[in-house]
């Protein structure tokens, strides 16, 4: 069984469906009550990285070292940002990402002056 995925993935809109394919290649190394929030958190840090991040490839990498527990992390080439709370009304779309990384995951963080996210679920 594998349990861990290190991954360059196109940056293009098909990125994030790329990505949720990638966390399905660790099949039962995941267990099926934490995949859902696993597959929207990536999807959701990938998607900003292709909104907002650089040029070239995104990196996914994810490690899995028990089924309920493990830690992703998601690097592109932008030149890094401070992760804020969301200030727009409830009513406008977007912008919900790291909100959801913050209320899901049981930590999470980004590397100093880099746009290199990780998060980690230990359920």
């Amino acid at each position: 069984m594998q349990t861990r995925l290190d991954v360059d993935i196109p940056r293009d809109p098909e990125a994030p469906r790329r990505a949720r394919r990638a966390v399905e290649e660790l099949g039962p190394a995941i267990d099926p009550t934490v995949r859902g929030d696993i597959v929207l958190l990536v999807s959701e840090l990938i998607t900003n990285s292709v909104k907002y991040g650089g040029t070239g490839d995104l990196r996914l990498q994810i490690e899995a070292p028990e089924p309920k527990r493990l830690r992703v992390e998601v690097v592109d080439q932008g030149s890094g940002f401070e992760p804020v709370a969301r200030t727009r009304p409830r009513t406008e779309p977007g912008g919900w990402g790291l909100h959801l990384v913050e209320t899901l995951a049981d930590r999470w963080g980004v590397h100093e002056g880099s746009t290199h996210v990780w998060f980690e679920i230990d359920r």
